[in-house]
């Protein structure tokens, strides 16, 4: 599994994009309204997205690998990390859920979250391995106080009380991904009207969700440009 994960995370980052070519796949409707599978999907995945912004905001961790490898500076047990040792893995899991349930496809729900779950659980098997060849005893105990997946919450006020958040860290590391799948959902929704051959008759529908988009667009675009333009930093 060790040897899975290491090659896993080499690709990690395409994990999303491979995401949209499979929620095409066909399969038993969950909802006969397929925009209410949308509307779903989109709460699953905000709530993935906001586990993810405040891990980032509380504790950011610097273990983006380095040449396509696992890497950590150093053991990071604060902020989230309190909760569970992989909250940027459960947000992206939400996501990925929110995604299949917004195809409104039982196969696709079927295949997209057993198949992630596997995937993750490798990669965390090669940065868990990596982690305590690293760290040692400190990692054990660490593994030993916080859960690998299921999140404590009982240790949610700890975090929050004693943490600071860092919203221009999470401007500046996290603008993309948001922007990566709510852009999805917005092609799933377009998808499901004109598969029902009902685009011209939900207009209004239609319009709001492209002037959502548009807005959305120009917030990327102008995050996108304070940050290369380093009018905003990570604080």
């Amino acid at each position: 599994m060790v040897t899975l994960g290491n090659f896993l995370f080499r690709f990690r980052n395409g994990l999303f994009p491979l995401s949209l070519l499979l929620m095409l796949l066909p399969g038993r409707d969950l909802f006969a309204d397929p925009l209410l599978a949308v509307a779903l999907g989109f709460v699953i995945a905000l709530l993935g997205q906001l586990v993810r912004a405040s891990t980032i905001g509380f504790e950011y961790i610097i273990r983006g690998g380095r040449n396509k490898r696992v890497y950590a500076e150093n053991l990071v047990t604060e902020g989230f990390y309190r909760l569970c040792r992989n909250p940027m893995y459960v947000g992206n899991l939400l996501i990925v859920a929110g995604l299949a349930v917004a195809s409104n496809s039982l196969t696709c729900l079927l295949v997209v979250i057993p198949l992630y779950i596997v995937v993750y659980i490798a990669i965390v098997a090669a940065e868990e391995a990596f982690l305590r060849n690293k760290f040692g005893a400190a990692y054990d105990q660490y593994a030993v106080d916080v859960p690998r997946w299921l999140p404590r919450l009982g240790a949610l006020g700890e975090a929050l009380r004693d943490g600071r958040f860092h919203w221009k860290r999470v401007l500046v590391k996290e603008f993309h991904t948001p922007f990566g799948w709510i852009t999805i959902l917005v092609l799933m929704c377009f998808w499901h009207l004109v598969s029902q051959r009902t685009l011209e008759l939900r207009y209004d529908t239609v319009r709001a969700l492209a002037i959502a988009y548009v807005a959305l667009a120009a917030i990327y675009l102008t995050i996108r440009y304070l940050k290369l333009s380093r009018r905003i930093v990570a604080d």
